[in-house]
């Protein structure tokens, strides 16, 4: 399939990962592909990949917390290739801990990372979105809709993307921008081992992680992410779509 022939795509979280399968799946499909992430060498790493496969990419540090930052990467974006057709929010952070541990600039690390970074990059990337009629995916997770134990900082940030996802999904849904939201379950990547639990806690917590018996892979999310980019997904709007196995069933 050749679905984004034409169109840019900026990617956060690209360096690794789902953002990183995400990036990839884009470029097989013929987008031009703008790779975000904090590691700059790993989202230049995703860039030359999907150029080295013949398609068009282009990379750039961003930490998507700091709004100066943000608008420096969607402006390169746009610059780069004149138009901005999607924007994928993947990157985040997290983490196990007790919540009596958790100190004041780790819960603000984590919103600000989480949330405030998908605020950021949807406020500076939407004016672009609405001239070329465009489309937003917003990455929360299942711990966004489900309680999960140790790790309220995440949970709360994750359940705010998906307010903040149905919020604008209604505020720009009639001037032409769908806006959806993803909610992975457990997938292997890089960041599913900042998931320790606290020393203590049976792993007999982890069970309802794994219905299928194992952790997705950041291709089977990266799919669904170029679904809801793409015009097979015209009617879906403001949608909370849950990749997880089986997870929250």
């Amino acid at each position: 399939m050749r679905r984004f022939e034409g169109r840019t795509i900026l990617i956060t979280g690209a360096g690794s990962g789902i953002g990183k399968a995400a990036a990839l799946r884009f470029g097989a499909e013929g987008g031009r592909v703008f790779c975000a992430d904090i590691d700059a060498a790993s989202a230049e790493h995703t860039a030359g990949s999907i150029r080295e496969a013949g398609g068009e990419a282009a990379s750039a540090r961003c930490d998507v917390s700091d709004p100066d930052a943000v608008a420096v990467t969607v402006d390169a974006a746009v610059a780069r290739w004149g138009k901005l057709h999607v924007l994928a929010n993947v990157a985040g952070i997290g983490g196990f801990r007790r919540t009596t541990e958790v100190s004041f600039a780790e819960w603000t690390r984590i919103l600000g990372v989480n949330l405030t970074g998908q605020f950021l990059t949807c406020q500076r990337a939407l004016p672009h979105l609405l001239e070329t009629r465009g489309a937003i995916i917003n990455t929360a997770s299942v711990a966004g809709l489900k309680s999960h134990p140790y790790c309220a900082a995440y949970c709360a940030s994750k359940g705010g993307v998906v307010m903040l996802t149905k919020a604008l999904a209604v505020e720009y849904g009639r001037k032409g921008v769908r806006i959806n939201c993803l909610c992975p379950g457990g997938v292997e990547t890089p960041m599913l081992s900042q998931f320790q639990l606290p020393e203590g806690v049976p792993q007999a917590a982890l069970m309802r992680i794994t219905p299928l018996g194992r952790h997705g892979q950041p291709e089977e999310v990266a799919g669904t992410i170029a679904f809801l980019a793409s015009d097979d997904a015209t009617y879906i709007n403001g949608a909370t779509i849950v990749v997880d196995g089986g997870m929250i069933a």
